[in-house]
C-alpha cells in the first residue's frame, strides 16, 4: 500500500521518473507497453487492475459498439467547430464530447442508476418484475421517460442492444442486472401501452454492473469510444468538409420571426 506524505494529497495512477514511467505500480516501456492492448489498459488504468477476460472482451465489445453512429449532434458540433477552426482538432473534440449527457451518451449512466437503485429494492427481498413494474408505471404516471428505452432510428429493436444481450447469455455473464433489464423491457411496454425499443444504453449498462464495473464508471465508456468516432469525422472534414453546409442547413431549418409590435 502506497502511503504519501503527511497532510500531501495522493494518487495511485501514475508516477514519471527520470528513467522510467509507473503506471499502477507497472513499469509502463519494460511492462505494459507490447503486452497490454488499449482496451486492457483502459480497463488498468480506471480500475486498477487488469482485466479478465470476460471484462476485456466486453469492454472491447461494447467500446465498438458505441464508437460511431452517423450525424449525431455530438459529430455535427464537432465538425462545425473545425469548419470554424480547422487548426483546433482539440477544441472540436471537446465540443463534440461537451454533448454527453443524459440524452446523448450520457443514457448508459443514467441507465446504470436506475438498475443499481432496483438491484438494491431485489436484495432487500423485492421482485424484479415488480419493482421495475412500480418503478416505470411511476415514470409514466409523472411525465418522464425511462433511460434506455426509445430511440429515433432503431425500431422495434436496436441491433445493437439485441447483440449485447445475446452475447452476455451466450457467454454466461448476464446477471442480476441484465435480468433486470428484461424486466425493465416488459414494464415499459405495459405502463406505456406498447413495447418501446431498448436502446444500447440500457444492455451496456446492465452488463457493465453485472461484470462489477461501478455505476460511476459507466459513462467513461461512451465519453471513450465516441471520442475515437470524433476523431474519424474530423479527419473526413479536413478532406471532405460539410461543417458550413451543416451550419446553412441549421439556419434553413429555421424560420425567423420578428417580435410582434
Amino acid at each position: 500500500m502506497q502511503i504519501g506524505k503527511p497532510g500531501k494529497p495522493i494518487t495511485y495512477i501514475s508516477q514519471a521518473y527520470p528513467d522510467r514511467v509507473e503506471v499502477r505500480g507497472r513499469d509502463l516501456a519494460g511492462d505494459l507497453m507490447g503486452r497490454l492492448t488499449f482496451t486492457e489498459y483502459f480497463h488498468l488504468l480506471v480500475t486498477g487492475r487488469e482485466p479478465t477476460e470476460d471484462e476485456r472482451y466486453f469492454l472491447d465489445l461494447l467500446l465498438v459498439a458505441i464508437a460511431e453512429h452517423g450525424m449525431m449532434p455530438t459529430n455535427v458540433a464537432a465538425r462545425m467547430t473545425l469548419a470554424a477552426d480547422p487548426k483546433s482538432l482539440q477544441g472540436a473534440v471537446a465540443a463534440g464530447i461537451l454533448g454527453a449527457g443524459p440524452v446523448v451518451l450520457g443514457t448508459s449512466e443514467e441507465c446504470a442508476r436506475l438498475l443499481a437503485e432496483a438491484q438494491a429494492q431485489v436484495a432487500g427481498g423485492g421482485e424484479p418484475e415488480a419493482i421495475a413494474a412500480e418503478s416505470a408505471q411511476a415514470t409514466k404516471n409523472g411525465g418522464g421517460k425511462v433511460p434506455g428505452f426509445g430511440h429515433p432510428v432503431h425500431k422495434p429493436v436496436d441491433p445493437r442492444a439485441e447483440r449485447i444481450l445475446e452475447l452476455a447469455d451466450e457467454r454466461g455473464v448476464s446477471g442480476a442486472h441484465v435480468a433486470l433489464a428484461r424486466a425493465f423491457r416488459d414494464a415499459v411496454a405495459d405502463a406505456w401501452g406498447k413495447p418501446l425499443t431498448m436502446n444500447v444504453a440500457m444492455p451496456m449498462a446492465a452488463v457493465l454492473l453485472d461484470l462489477g464495473f461501478s455505476v460511476d464508471s459507466v459513462k467513461a465508456i461512451p465519453i471513450l469510444a465516441r471520442t475515437a468516432g470524433l476523431l474519424a469525422h474530423l479527419a473526413e472534414e479536413k478532406e471532405h468538409p460539410v461543417g458550413f453546409l451543416l451550419a446553412g442547413a441549421a439556419e434553413e431549418a429555421v424560420t425567423y420571426e420578428p417580435p410582434a409590435e
